[in-house]
C-alpha cells in the first residue's frame, strides 16, 4: 500500500487530508511538528509527503532542505501546502527542494490529482527486504523471523521490537524511545511493558541459540554480540 505522509499542525485540515487520502486507498502517516516529522520520514520512508510551510519547531522549508540532504530519503516527492501564495514564496519553496506547491485553500480533487502525478514521476524506492544479525534473519516482506534454519514465531509487538533493534545493531534504545516508536504516541502504556515484551522476545529467540539482546541498566536494550547484561537477565 502506498504511504502518504501528512505534515500539518492544523487539526481540522490534517483530519480532512487523512480522511480523503484513506478514502483513495492510501496508508496515511500524520505528524504535527517538525522534529517528530523528520524522525518519522526516516522511519517509514513514505512514497510522497504533503508538507505544511508553517510548523512548530522546524518550518516546512527547513524540513524540505533536510530531506533533500539525506541520501536515503532525498528522492521522496514533496508537495508544499501553504497559505503563502506570492510568486517569491513559491520560488523559495521550490528552490528548497519541493516538487510541487499547493496554495491554501485548495481543491481536494486537485490535490489528489497532483499526488498521483508526483507518484508517477517518483523513482521507485527500494526498502530493505531483510535484516540479518549473526544467525538471526528477519524477512521484512514475509514478516517472518528465522534463527539459522528454524522459523521463530513472534507476535506483532515482538516483531516490531526486534525490527527496531536489528535496524541498528549495538545501539542502545531507551524504553521511552521503544514505547514511542513501537507502540505509538497515542497509546498509553507503562515503560515496564517494554520489559515484558522483551522477555517474550528473548524466550522465542533463545530457544534455538544464544541471547543477543543486551539489557543496559536504567537505560534500555540493544541487540549485540556482547551479551553481558547489566541487569543480570
Amino acid at each position: 500500500m502506498t504511504t502518504v505522509m501528512v505534515i500539518e499542525d492544523e487539526e481540522a485540515l490534517g483530519l480532512l487530508l487523512k480522511y480523503n487520502l484513506e478514502k483513495e486507498g492510501y496508508n496515511v502517516v500524520w505528524e504535527t511538528s517538525g522534529n517528530k516529522a523528520m524522525a518519522s520520514v526516516e522511519k517509514c520512508c513514505p512514497s510522497v509527503i504533503l508538507l505544511d510551510w508553517m510548523l512548530p519547531e522546524l518550518s516546512g522549508i527547513e524540513i524540505c532542505k533536510m530531506i533533500r540532504n539525506k541520501p536515503d530519503i532525498k528522492d521522496i516527492p514533496i508537495i508544499m501546502l501553504t497559505a503563502k501564495g506570492e510568486e517569491e514564496d513559491k520560488i523559495k519553496g521550490l528552490t528548497a527542494g519541493a516538487d510541487d506547491y499547493v496554495t491554501k485553500p485548495f481543491s481536494v480533487p486537485e490535490l489528489m490529482a497532483r499526488i498521483k502525478t508526483n507518484l508517477r514521476r517518483a523513482p521507485e524506492l527500494l526498502p530493505e527486504k531483510e535484516y540479518v544479525f549473526e544467525d538471526i534473519r528477519m524477512d521484512l516482506v514475509e514478516r517472518k523471523v528465522f534463527r539459522g534454519d528454524k522459523y521463530i514465531h513472534l507476535g506483532p509487538t515482538e516483531f516490531r521490537l526486534l525490527k527496531m533493534l536489528m535496524e541498528t545493531p549495538g545501539k542502545v534504545f531507551s524504553r521511552e524511545f521503544l514505547l514511542k516508536n513501537v507502540w505509538g504516541n497515542n497509546i498509553y502504556v507503562e515503560s515496564r511493558t517494554v520489559d515484558v515484551h522483551i522477555r517474550r522476545l528473548r524466550k522465542s529467540l533463545n530457544e534455538y541459540g544464544p541471547d543477543y539482546i543486551r539489557t543496559v541498566r536504567a537505560t534500555g536494550y540493544a541487540i549485540d554480540a556482547n551479551t553481558a547484561n547489566e541487569d543480570g537477565e
